[in-house]
C-alpha cells in the first residue's frame, strides 16, 4: 500500500521508497525523498517562482531517463504552472515549485530540477546569467577551476559578482546576478564573455561545442542563457552513478582544487555543509546584489575599458592555477 503523508497541508503518495535508484552506493528513493526534504530551506529560494524543466530516471540511474518540460501526466490541481514562451507551442506551461509540498511531489517523480534564468512573472528577461565549464577529457574540473578564476575577475572588472557551484557532473556553473535584462541581450554579453576568455587562454578554453575542438580544454557554454534553455538548480541531485549534487562551493575551495574528487559532493555531504556555510548561493537572491549588465566586451559602448583591466587579472588568477 502506497504511504500517504501530509505535506503542508498536502496529502502527497510517496511511492517505492525502498526502490534503490543509485546502485553503485544502495541510495534510495526513500533516501532522495529525504535528502530534498533536509535542503528544501536552502533549494526553495532558487527554484521559486521560476519554470522547471525535469530530467526524470523514475527506474534508477541505470534505467530510462528523459527531459519533459510540460507538466507531467496526473500533476495534482494545486501544483502551480506558468506560461512558457515557445515557438512551437505557444500555450506551452511549465510547473513552479513554490513551497516544500510541491518539492516533495516532483521529488517523488525522481528528476533533477532545471531552472530558466528568468522569472514566471516576467518571461525572457533575465534576473541571472550563466555560464556552464565543461571540461573535456582528460581535463577535470581542476581546469574548470582555473578557468572559472578567469572569468571571475574578468567579470568583477565588469562590476559584476560571480558564485560558483559543481555542476553535480564534471564541471562548474557560474551565476551572476543581474537587474532584469532581455534573455538576448544576457546571451549575447555571454558570449562575448567566452569568446574573449578564448583568447586570452587558448590552451585552456574554447568557447563553441564542436567536440573536435574540447579534448584537454573547458568548454565555455554560454547558450543555457537563452530564454528556451534551463540548467541543473542549486542544490538538485543528479542522475550520475552516485547520488551527486549541484553543490554551491567557495571561491577559496576553486582555488585550492587541485585534485578532481575535491569538488565532488553527494546527498549525505549537503547537511553538514549547509550547517557550516549555509547557503553560498544566497547573493543571488533578491534584487540586492543584482547589478546592471554592461555592453557585451569587445563592443566598444563601455566594455572595451574594463576587458583590459579583466585580461590583465585574468593573467594572474590563470597562472596561479
Amino acid at each position: 500500500m502506497t504511504p500517504i503523508t501530509l505535506v503542508e497541508g498536502r496529502r502527497l503518495a510517496l511511492s517505492n521508497l525502498e526502490k534503490v535508484l543509485y546502485p553503485e552506493t544502495g541510495f534510495t528513493k526513500g533516501e532522495v525523498l529525504h535528502y530534498y526534504a533536509t535542503v528544501a530551506e536552502a533549494l526553495l529560494p532558487h527554484v521559486r517562482d521560476r519554470p522547471l524543466s525535469f530530467l526524470r530516471y523514475p527506474d534508477g540511474v541505470e534505467g530510462e531517463r528523459f527531459f519533459t518540460k510540460n507538466p507531467p501526466p496526473g500533476t495534482p490541481a494545486w501544483v502551480r504552472t506558468a506560461p512558457v514562451p515557445r515557438s512551437e507551442d505557444q500555450n506551452a506551461r511549465q510547473v513552479l515549485v513554490t513551497d516544500l509540498a510541491s518539492l516533495m511531489w516532483a521529488a517523488n517523480l525522481v528528476v533533477e530540477f532545471h531552472v530558466h534564468q528568468w522569472r514566471a512573472d516576467r518571461p525572457a528577461v533575465a534576473d541571472r546569467m550563466v555560464l556552464d565549464l565543461d571540461p573535456g577529457p582528460p581535463a577535470t574540473v581542476v581546469e574548470c577551476c582555473e578557468a572559472a578564476l578567469w572569468l571571475r575577475d574578468r567579470l568583477a572588472a565588469d562590476g559584476l559578482d560571480a558564485y560558483v557551484k559543481t555542476s553535480g557532473a564534471k564541471g562548474l556553473h557560474l551565476s551572476v546576478a543581474l537587474e532584469p535584462t532581455p534573455s538576448e541581450h544576457v546571451s549575447a554579453y555571454a558570449k562575448a564573455l567566452a569568446q574573449e576568455a578564448e583568447r586570452a587562454l587558448p590552451e585552456l578554453i574554447v568557447h563553441r561545442m564542436a567536440k573536435a575542438l574540447r579534448p584537454g580544454k573547458v568548454f565555455v557554454d554560454h547558450s543555457q542563457n537563452a530564454a528556451a534553455k534551463t540548467t541543473a538548480a542549486p542544490y538538485t541531485l543528479r542522475a550520475r552513478p552516485r547520488p551527486s549534487v549541484s553543490a554551491p562551493v567557495s571561491w577559496e575551495e576553486v582555488a585550492a582544487c587541485r585534485e578532481p574528487d575535491r569538488l565532488v559532493f553527494l546527498a549525505d555531504d549537503m547537511p553538514a555543509r549547509l550547517a557550516r556555510d549555509g547557503d553560498l548561493f544566497a547573493p543571488l537572491i533578491g534584487p540586492a546584489g543584482a547589478r546592471p549588465l554592461p555592453a557585451p566586451p569587445g563592443s566598444g559602448a563601455g566594455g572595451s575599458g574594463s576587458r583590459r583591466g579583466g585580461t590583465s587579472s585574468g593573467r594572474t588568477s590563470g597562472g596561479g592555477s
